[in-house]
């Protein structure tokens, strides 16, 4: 309770021991569905008369999830980036959802189980997350830390409740603004796949942050206008350079050599070639917005080449490459959120329930991250090796069994009287708790 007052803040004086029981504790220690009844049976609180009590939270009392999201902004920038640039990663992803009672749902594009040679939809929640990119240090490696979530609505749920529409870039610009707004003074990095290189979206957050997407081969890109122009459209741009794709093939293109990323598509070790200029980047009808472009190969011709654009042309590209290649720290944070947290497994019917709960979940992660980053004394984590499995450095799930132990076994061995350690439980015990902290 005394760790999670800051965050309990946002809830009235009522509800704040019930959040903190039910939506925190409850759902760190539940085993499958994260279901208010599932966490009321995982607290001991199946025969609570009151148990619309835990419902009401989710479904009907008043309390602001943006004002949950600041304080825990707030705290990570603290613990994790308390100087240097802070890169945020945005990207959405699919909450599979069933059922009529769902109303903000909608059938959506499934990267998951789709391939190149088929594409799938499914019925589901599209979320739309900002992830602060940063290094944990007890696992020694990037993180993608959820900091804000949004749902992005169907449009027939938009149009019955009266609500304007927002495409999945627009809620990027409002989610990105926002973050702008609450850190005020602090270099902001925006990492985003290439469905958010739209000319509109780039536009609007260059002023207030950096920008990294990827860019198409076929771009149209333009050279600076020349001063003083000679014709009226030479106002805006100048001539047109070559494509993307053109220059792959053009032996004036100038390649450099830089190590490859690690944990990224490209094959770890070894070398990858970049080629970079700057451009104004131009379609019809949309701004014009000047570009750094790196665009990189494999010399040993492995993968596909790929292009990445930087709205800040002074960002030397080893650089640009680098805090791309964070993105995928958000790919691994939706599928341990799915396999550790329950998310697409709660079953909130009312409108409010289904805005609020995935967010919780989401920020939960974070949560889990932070506590046993500020207490490496108490929780002394080590990765769950095998002889089979030599692990070597602690995961998410290595995080979050730590916490339950500590929960259930370490407080459960303390003597109620005098506050002392009881004798060290027998081996079919911890192999018991070992069982159920490492439960999904």
């Amino acid at each position: 309770m005394a760790w999670l007052w800051p965050y309990l803040d946002a809830f009235s004086g009522r509800t704040r021991s019930t959040a903190a029981a039910a939506l925190a504790v409850g759902a760190v220690l539940a085993v499958g569905p994260r279901t208010v009844t599932n966490l009321l049976r995982t607290l001991g609180l199946a025969g609570e008369p009151g148990f619309a009590t835990f419902h009401r939270v989710l479904n009907r009392n008043a309390w602001s999830g943006l004002r949950l999201a600041r304080t825990l902004l707030n705290a990570l920038i603290q613990a994790f980036v308390p100087d240097g640039p802070i890169v945020i990663g945005v990207d959405h992803t699919l909450e599979r959802r069933r059922g009529p009672s769902i109303r903000p749902a909608s059938h959506c594009y499934d990267s998951v189980r789709s391939s190149t040679e088929q594409t799938v939809t499914s019925r589901g929640l599209r979320w739309m997350t900002a992830m602060l990119l940063v290094e944990v240090p007890f696992a020694g490696r990037i993180w993608g830390l959820p900091v804000l979530s949004a749902l992005a609505p169907s449009r027939s749920w938009c149009e019955a409740q009266g609500r304007r529409y927002r495409p999945t870039t627009a809620w990027a610009r409002a989610i990105l603004l926002r973050l702008h707004r609450w850190l005020p003074g602090r270099r902001l990095v925006a990492v985003m796949d290439g469905e958010f290189a739209a000319l509109t979206l780039l536009d609007a957050v260059r002023p207030h942050m950096i920008a990294i997407t990827r860019l198409r081969l076929d771009a149209r890109l333009f050279d600076p206008p020349p001063d003083p122009p000679l014709t009226l459209r030479q106002v805006a741009k100048g001539a047109r350079q070559p494509s993307l794709r053109a220059r792959l093939t053009d032996p004036a293109t100038v390649w450099h050599r830089v190590a490859r990323p690690s944990r990224t598509r490209w094959r770890t070790g070894g070398w990858i070639e970049y080629a970079c200029g700057t451009a104004l980047w131009h379609h019809q009808s949309k701004p014009i917005v000047p570009i750094l472009w790196v665009m990189v190969r494999d010399p040993d011709g492995w993968g596909d080449p790929e292009a990445f654009l930087c709205t800040d042309l002074s960002v030397p590209p080893p650089t640009v490459l680098e805090w791309f290649n964070r993105r995928w720290a958000m790919e691994t944070t939706y599928q341990e959120s799915r396999a550790h947290l329950g998310i697409e497994t709660q079953r909130q019917w009312a409108d409010a329930a289904v805005f609020r709960t995935a967010p919780l979940l989401f920020g939960l992660y974070s949560l889990v991250t932070l506590y046993v980053h500020q207490n490496p004394g108490r929780l002394a984590l080590s990765p769950r090796r095998a002889i089979w499995y030599p692990k070597p450095a602690p995961t998410f799930a290595d995080a979050l069994a730590r916490l339950r132990r500590h929960l259930w076994f370490e407080q459960a061995s303390m003597s109620v009287d005098t506050g002392d350690m009881l004798r060290t439980p027998p081996p079919l015990l911890q192999r018991l708790v070992d069982v159920a902290c490492h439960a999904p």
